[in-house]
């Protein structure tokens, strides 16, 4: 489950049961003690409902709250009626905060407001209800508001979260105004029944990937810090059952509790299903999309004790938008290697990348060519159907248009087909084919990999001379305490002779002090 856990610019969230599988296989395991274990399994079972217990199930204007230092991991602040769902401080990183609706029985994280902008956990950190729900950290500056004027808070049994004013008494429906809610602002989780439409965005919890809708597809995009995102899936709608009409409206998304994903454009009847493992089952369970940190989107439903993988968008593992990292290479059945060969793969990539330059040429400061050339055969570009490509008659002209284009970063050629596809942005993970007539051209920011060498050569200067400084204090330390010793025995030898040491007591000095110091050290 560590694919649950959100990442926002690299969070750790502090549960109070880490769903990490992960573990080293040179750690070593303690035994845990039987009243260690009862608590564990004690707090496991119970805190659900002493949480959800110990939270309203509507705010009302003048509420207030401040997080509470002592308590680790969740404070509830809101309930929905089933107590299936809770909203209030969750903890990240232990020292920062994020309002958070949860899903109780798993302690799973199902949306964050304002994901990007973390406040601290303390006590000076304050969220009220005036009308709008606030959050406020007057020493970070942060704040966010949903900037509404409502009666009160509520949490739905669905985990939306509402601001509802009066009663809506058009149409004699007695139902309250709904001003803002949750399920309008997804994060990275869509929850069934939720609408996801063409104005909203899905984000991964690392940032770097999206859904959104077009006119009739799903799309995934890949922001590789080159301003603009770059689609590396697209599911289009079959429109079997219904039609997709231009000019009425665009399409829209929603999560099936039959186990399926449904793209919409007006009515009821789907234009597209997206079926998933449990297409009409009946589930009990909670049924949920997401898009995880490597950027593939899958589903999962709760079974009651875990989540279970229900659905997985993109199959094969080298089908991803960067499996193997910056300058990577991924063969199917092989896995990943680098495109340089005399490059181990360390860290997940092969070269250390700066921040994105549209000048892939030369260092604007030193007006000297920093630009090492890379050529590889037998590589091709992941998801081409959807990668910008120009007509060259040969592999030195496809290496010339990039060659001069100082915002691109690589290009790919196809010696049969004469496709030469232009990459202008970092350099990511390429396919592996025993095809050679596809060769590859990319550049490499020398810079980059100098600056991340020269640190390290910088930490390990700075450690040698600290090392060799506490070898020179703990040599003058020793010899002023042999000198030390060696006067206080010479003085008293001294005394007892009256001040005259000769024959064999001369040397008497340095022999004590030397079985001084072997008695102290043997206690």
């Amino acid at each position: 489950m560590a694919a649950f856990l959100p990442n926002f610019q690299s969070l750790s969230l502090s549960l109070p049961f880490s769903f990490k599988m992960e573990r080293s296989f040179n750690s070593v395991t303690r035994p845990i003690s039987p009243q260690l274990l009862f608590l564990l399994i004690t707090s496991f079972l119970i805190w659900p409902c002493i949480e959800a217990a110990s939270a309203a199930e509507e705010l009302l204007k003048g509420f207030e709250a401040t997080p509470n230092p002592s308590n680790p991991f969740f404070q509830p602040l809101l309930n929905d009626s089933s107590s299936k769902f809770s909203f209030g401080f969750l903890r990240v990183n232990s020292t920062q905060l994020a309002l958070a609706v949860l899903h109780v029985p798993s302690r799973e994280p199902l949306w964050l407001a304002n994901p990007t902008t973390l406040s601290r956990w303390s006590d000076r950190t304050k969220v009220f209800f005036n009308g709008s729900l606030v959050i406020s950290d007057p020493r970070t500056m942060m704040f966010w508001s949903t900037e509404t004027q409502g009666d009160k808070l509520v949490l739905l049994n669905n985990s939306n979260l509402q601001i509802q004013k009066g009663l809506d008494n058009s149409n004699n429906v007695n139902v309250p105004t709904v001003l803002w809610q949750s399920f309008n602002f997804p994060t990275n989780t869509l929850v069934e029944t939720q609408n996801f439409t063409s104005t909203m965005t899905l984000l991964s919890s690392n940032g770097l990937y999206s859904m959104r809708l077009g006119n009739d597809f799903i799309g995934l995009y890949a922001k590789f810090d080159s301003g603009f995102d770059q689609i590396y899936w697209k599911h289009k709608a079959l429109q079997a059952k219904a039609q997709i009409i231009e000019g009425n409206g665009p399409i829209h998304v929603q999560v099936d509790p039959d186990g399926w994903l449904g793209m919409y454009q007006n009515g009821t009847t789907p234009v597209d299903i997206e079926s998933f493992n449990s297409f009409q089952r009946s589930l009990d369970g909670l049924l949920m999309v997401r898009l995880e940190p490597d950027g593939n989107l899958k589903a999962y439903y709760w079974s009651g004790s875990s989540w279970v993988l229900d659905y997985v968008a993109i199959r094969e593992t080298c089908d991803l938008p960067s499996p193997c990292g910056s300058y990577g290479l991924c063969t199917p059945g092989s896995g990943c290697s680098c495109l340089d060969n005399s490059t181990e793969l360390s860290s997940g990539e092969c070269f250390s990348l700066g921040p994105y330059s549209n000048d892939m040429c030369s260092d604007p400061k030193t007006q000297k060519n920093d630009i090492k050339v890379l050529r590889r055969g037998g590589v091709e570009v992941p998801f081409k159907e959807w990668m910008r490509y120009e007509m060259t008659p040969s592999l030195e002209e496809c290496e010339n248009t990039c060659g001069k284009n100082c915002s691109c970063y690589g290009a790919v050629y196809n010696n049969a087909s004469g496709f030469c596809y232009i990459l202008d942005y970092p350099i990511q993970t390429l396919l592996g084919t025993e095809d050679d007539s596809k060769v590859g051209y990319f550049k490499i920011k020398e810079g980059a990999n100098k600056k991340k060498i020269n640190s390290g050569l910088g930490v390990g200067v700075g450690l040698l001379g600290g090392a060799v400084l506490c070898l020179i204090v703990a040599v003058g330390f020793r010899s002023y305490k042999f000198w030390k010793n060696k006067k206080r025995v010479n003085r008293m030898l001294e005394e007892e002779t009256g001040g005259v040491i000769s024959g064999p007591y001369k040397d008497l000095g340095l022999a004590s002090f030397r079985s001084i110091e072997m008695c102290s050290s043997g206690h």
